[in-house]
Formats: structure tokens, sequence, C-alpha cells
């Protein structure tokens, strides 16, 4: 693969990961606070959107996991190792979790359409579910401020544009320890944030690489 190609590819993978992650967010219904009862009248509501927003992120979440690989490699070639190297493992492991929590909320979506007692499916939902959110957001925080402390450290995109990522990096990680709400599409804008302008950074050294192996080729 060319140097031109990896980064389009790293550009590509940071651009469509935050993009499915926020439409799904932006397409789940509003919770204003996760009570069993609010989530029952959800689901039970329009079961169909309740899936398909549990299903978009689920994939998101996995998309980005990918997206941090992805910039990871891309730190490491530009002479950045000790931070990212250490936040990549809890990054995706926080992202890995969560994906699994979209999952668990395909019971509620069960019981809507089989005529169950949706409350009662999510109130036995609890046990398993509040454990996976908390050690999801603990692996993800730290691995967001490794990768903020990185990107800060290596100047990668720029100084400037460094600061910003890294800020709204932080982000992400703040919004999965608020109550959903507001907070809960939080995560996806702050992640294009984080993501959109390394992406175009990305693109933009692809593009100037192309012209510059054109020079060095010799004409034939």
């Amino acid at each position: 693969m060319t140097s031109t190609t990896r980064l389009r590819s790293q550009a590509a993978i940071l651009f469509v990961a935050p993009a499915v992650l926020l439409a799904g967010e932006l397409y789940h219904p509003y919770l204003e606070f996760p009570r069993e009862s609010v989530v029952a009248d959800a689901a039970a509501a329009d079961p169909t959107r309740w899936g398909l927003a549990h299903l978009v992120v689920g994939v998101g979440y996995g998309l980005l996991a990918v997206a941090f690989l992805a910039l990871r490699a891309h730190l490491r070639e530009s002479g950045e190792e000790p931070w990212s190297a250490r936040a990549l493992a809890p990054v995706v492991l926080g992202c890995s979790l969560t994906a699994i929590l979209t999952g668990m909320e395909f019971a509620p979506l069960t019981a809507a359409e089989t005529g169950g007692d949706v409350e009662a499916a999510q109130r036995e939902l609890l046990p398993w579910f509040l454990p996976i959110v908390a050690a999801s957001g603990v692996a993800y925080a730290l691995g967001a401020l490794g990768f903020a402390l990185a990107l800060v450290r290596s100047g990668v995109p720029s100084s400037g544009w460094a600061r910003l990522v890294a800020a709204a990096l932080l982000a992400t990680a703040i919004a999965r320890f608020v109550p959903p709400g507001a907070a809960f599409y939080v995560t996806g804008v702050a992640t294009v944030v984080a993501f959109w302008p390394l992406a175009y950074s990305l693109w933009e050294r692809g593009q100037a690489e192309v012209p510059e192996r054109r020079r060095a080729t010799p004409a034939t």
C-alpha cells in the first residue's frame, strides 16, 4: 500500500466512523432520564426506530474502534509513541463494551414486539447493564485522555487543531458519565469535531503526495 493510499484510507475511516455514530445517536429516541418506564415507553412507541438506532450506534462504535486504530498508526508513523500506545487498548475496549450495550437494548424491543412486559425486561437488564456502562466509560475515558495527550504532544495535525481535537476527545469522555438526554447527542457531535479535522488533515497530506510522486517518477 502506498503512503497516499494509506493516508486516504485512514482519512476515510476517521470521517465515516463519527458520521455513523452521530447518525445513530440523532435517530435514537430522546430519553430525558433512563428510568425503566421511560425506556419501555420509547421502545414500545416505535420498536423499529429503537432497533435501528441501536444497530447504527453499535456499528458506529465498532467503526470508531477502527478509527482509533488508524489514528494510532498515523501517530506512530509521525514519531509519537508512548501515549497513543498506552491509550489504544482501553479506548478499543471502551468502544467494544459500548457496542455490547447497544445489543443488550434489543431486549425491550423484543418484549415490545412479542407482547411482553417491556419495563420488566429493561429492569432485568440493569444488573448486567450498569457495570458494563461503568467499565466502558472508564476504559474509554482513559483511552481518550491518552490520545488527547498524544495529539497535543505530537502536534498532529497542527498545534492549534490538535488542541481542538484533544478538547473534543475529552468532551466525548466526560459525556460518558452524564445521564442521557442532551449529553447523549454531545458524544456524537464531539466525536465529529474530534475526528473530522484529523480526517481532513490526512486527506490533504495524501493529496499533496500525489504531485510529489509524479515529479519523482522519471518520464518514459
